[in-house]
């Protein structure tokens, strides 16, 4: 279906946990955050049920994002589910990788499509600088997990942060050539912890991309990649991969903007960076059908903002775990 400013939105994110393995410096604090308790978690058949109720008002495609995704118990379980309802064309995945070598090959069976694993860094000791507690030679064995399972494409998201990694764009851009990856480079957001020190630490796009055609040639504008994301994708001459730039702050793609985001607590949030979120979880629980809850989607989009406003601070308590990535 339409919202009002007639984006088609067909692609609902769905946070099955807020749980994670590793710690991001720009993502939560070294303790963690509070989680939520296990039984105000959606269950994997209230999921289903939410997602069937989507499929009613157009959505087509779902990506499984968390937390960590991996960590959710029944994961393999419920990626049968969904690609068992008809209507559902596309399902990916957004994880660390850590814990792919074991379940790639199991959820390529189980129905998803494609993997995003997100690798901000090359180097062994920033990886886990910035992960606080990760091993970036098990993040490499899920890639090549993933690669080997065929959940193509593998796309690889690096948020570039200025003074941290932004020495590394020209690195990450060559894998392109060496292997059938895909690299995504994200601007950093003003999100949860990184709201605070985001400003300093920003790198547009603009410069990532000259960088790259400096060092490496130039980049040539490709059709868009298999997924429902908002990067522009390029290619380097004789490439095997594409470089993408997801441009949230220099220039928002909010005009063409075809997502809802689930929580794992089972709220409907129709924009990222707006708090508004419609409560499908009590409804559920209180007896709601699926005409219902499909009625409750309908008001969410109803709801969607025209854009984001990230640019006036983050205002959410939660971090981007808490919501879903």
């Amino acid at each position: 279906m339409k919202d009002t400013y007639q984006r088609e939105i067909n692609y609902l994110r769905v946070s099955v946990t807020d749980r994670c393995n590793l710690r991001c410096i720009y993502c939560m604090p070294p303790e963690g955050v509070q989680l939520v308790p296990c039984e105000d978690i959606l269950r994997l058949e209230e999921i289903e049920t939410i997602i069937r109720a989507a499929v009613l008002v157009g959505v087509k495609k779902v990506r499984l994002t968390g937390g960590e995704p991996l960590l959710r118990k029944g994961l393999e379980n419920l990626v049968q589910r969904i690609a068992n309802i008809p209507g559902i064309d596309d399902i990916a995945l957004t994880t660390n990788g850590l814990l792919l070598p074991s379940r790639a090959g199991i959820l390529k069976k189980a129905g998803i499509n494609r993997v995003n694993i997100s690798l901000d860094t090359l180097q062994a000791d920033r990886y886990r600088e910035i992960t606080r507690n990760g091993n970036l030679s098990e993040a490499w064995k899920g890639i090549h997990a993933a690669l080997d399972a065929g959940l193509h494409p593998v796309k690889l998201n690096t948020v570039v942060i200025r003074g941290f990694n932004d020495d590394e764009v020209v690195a990450m851009a060559r894998l392109t050539i060496e292997k059938p990856l895909h690299i995504r480079f994200i601007e950093l957001m003003p999100i949860g912890l990184s709201n605070s020190w985001a400003k300093g630490r920003f790198v547009p796009a603009e410069e990532i991309m000259s960088n790259i055609n400096a060092r490496l040639g130039k980049l040539f504008p490709v059709k868009k990649m298999t997924g429902n994301g908002p990067a522009k994708y390029y290619r380097l001459e004789g490439a095997q991969g594409t470089v993408g730039f997801i441009t949230s702050m220099s220039e928002h793609f909010c005009p063409s903007c075809n997502r809802l985001r689930l929580t794992s607590s089972g709220s409907l949030r129709p924009c990222l960076y707006d708090g508004r979120e419609i409560d499908l979880k009590t409804s559920l629980r209180g007896g709601a059908g699926i005409d219902e809850i499909a009625r409750l989607i309908k008001v969410a989009v109803a709801s969607k903002p025209d854009r984001h406003h990230m640019l006036e601070g983050w205002r959410d308590r939660r971090v981007m775990s808490q919501i879903g990535g």
